[in-house]
């Protein structure tokens, strides 16, 4: 069975050097254009056909000329049509020029738009490649438009977002719709970015794939293509060892539910066994509540180190609900130097505040053995460097990757996952649903999960994303954590 391809995103110098390369292997540059273009106008067309009047805003460079083949296009098909230009269309070079050109109505200046009932604006002002604030001039443009309620169709990306990061830079257009060509880019999938996107429409303009993937990165859209390939398939000679064997820490008494709830989605996930490894003084409250889950008492270091004699007890998940973070940091060594796979949240990422160098130095050369899950208060505790740099947040997660040697889930409502080698996927199916408390945990324990069967732990955190997102979705609204479990599948 053929696997479906993973979809890759473009960043703004990726998709600078794809338009290159299709050039130098004997494409024209204009026809590129053209079909980019005239897609915008098909577009519009079939989506807008009551719009009265189509102001077109074109900018300074290769969006503009995309812009300006639309408008062409449009006219062309008995559209009332209007051009308004920011900067001088007359200094455009190259396919733009040629672009401008093939336009024969009149260039007014950005300034003099002027709204009219009925308008459709087609913003083709900036392009993916946006990386500083718009002009005062484009701000008041966007303001005068969005009091107006006018439908925006962008062209590659509503202008003001920032195509590498999905940062708003300084303003942006909130578009209805967006045409893109050839693959999506970051700033399509990216928070604020993708909530300005509106419907995105991805439109192939001749460039062979062997082009695109000759340039493409390591960043991908996440979702069962990255991680199908790395499923264990059921065997009738299974066993529940043979399925994984996933231990998960508890707190102390007061605070055990967290990682009951690891544990549970742990089970559903597809791990053949999982233990709660929990202090004495929780095994009533954690046994009051446990049937599948097994129930074993770990109290201090050396009851770990005990627990780890055992090789078929070969991943872990330590942080949800543990509390004490001295026992957490000594744990998670205690696993390391066993050579076991961890899922590392919560108070466990809390317990290496300020020293990701401690969790670099204890997983080192055992790769794939570490996957960390923290929100944007647990990563700044952590990377507090990182966090503080300009960066975007999939550059930042792999900045952290590198510095732990491990797989990081930096989680929100646009979760990335990157991994040392480069590699990053963003998840951006998961609901809104899942901001409440104890959803994390049931990621850890979905991951947890995924490792104990043998999942390369890349995949078993994209697995684990995803199961996630996917389990909210069969949630519905009004979802709880323990709602969640019920509803977590096998990757």
């Amino acid at each position: 069975m053929r696997l479906p391809r993973p979809e890759i995103l473009l960043t703004p110098n990726e998709i600078s050097h794809v338009d290159a390369a299709a050039i130098a292997s004997g494409l024209i540059g204009s026809m590129l254009m053209r079909c980019a273009g005239e897609a915008v106008a098909a577009s519009a067309l079939r989506h807008y056909p009551a719009a009265r009047r189509f102001p077109v805003f074109c900018g300074p460079g290769n969006n503009g000329g995309d812009g300006y083949v639309a408008a062409t296009a449009l006219v062309r098909c008995g559209a009332d049509v209007r051009v308004f230009a920011l900067g001088d269309p007359d200094r455009l070079s190259g396919d733009a020029r040629i672009a401008r050109e093939s336009w024969a109505g009149p260039v007014e200046s950005l300034e003099a738009y002027m709204p009219h009932a009925g308008d459709v604006v087609i913003d083709a002002l900036f392009g993916a490649g946006l990386a500083r604030d718009v002009p005062d001039i484009v701000r008041l443009v966007i303001d005068k438009v969005a009091e107006t309620g006018a439908p925006v169709l962008a062209v590659d990306l509503p202008s003001g977002i920032d195509g590498a990061t999905g940062k708003i830079r300084g303003a942006a257009f909130r578009a209805d719709r967006s045409v893109t060509f050839v693959e999506r880019k970051p700033g399509h999938v990216l928070l604020p970015g993708r909530s300005h996107c509106g419907t995105v429409e991805v439109f192939d303009i001749g460039i062979p794939r062997r082009i695109v993937l000759a340039e493409a990165g390591k960043f991908r859209v996440n979702g069962p293509a990255l991680f199908q390939a790395f499923r264990r398939a059921l065997s009738a000679e299974d066993h529940k060892y043979r399925r994984g064997h996933l231990t998960v820490f508890s707190g102390p008494a007061i605070s055990t539910g967290a990682a009951r709830l690891s544990a549970g989605a742990a089970l559903k996930a597809g791990a053949g066994l999982v233990t709660l490894a929990s202090p004495s003084d929780a095994l009533a409250a954690n046994g009051a509540h446990l049937t599948a889950v097994m129930l074993a008492p770990i109290d201090t270091l050396a009851d770990v180190e005990n627990w780890l004699i055992d090789q078929r007890r070969n991943s872990f998940v330590l942080g949800p609900g543990f509390a004490s973070r001295d026992k957490a940091r000594s744990y998670a060594l205690a696993i390391a130097r066993n050579g076991r796979r961890l899922v590392l949240d919560a108070d466990g990422i809390s317990a290496f505040a300020d020293n990701a160098n401690a969790l670099q130095s204890a997983f080192a050369g055992s790769s794939g053995h570490l996957v960390i899950t923290p929100h944007e208060g647990e990563f700044t505790r952590l990377f507090p460097e990182i966090a503080k740099s300009e960066e975007g947040k999939v550059e930042k997660a792999l900045a952290a990757a590198r510095a732990i040697g491990g797989i990081v889930v930096y989680k929100g409502a646009d979760t990335v996952i990157a991994s040392p080698d480069g590699h990053a996927a963003v998840e951006e199916k998961a609901p809104a649903t899942l901001a409440t408390a104890g959803s994390g945990d049931v990621l850890a324990g979905i991951i947890g999960a995924n490792l104990s069967n043998g999942m390369p732990a890349f995949e078993a955190a994209c697995a684990g994303v995803h199961q996630h997102g996917q389990a909210a979705g069969r949630s519905g609204e009004g979802l709880t954590a323990e709602d969640l479990v019920s509803h977590v599948l096998p990757a």
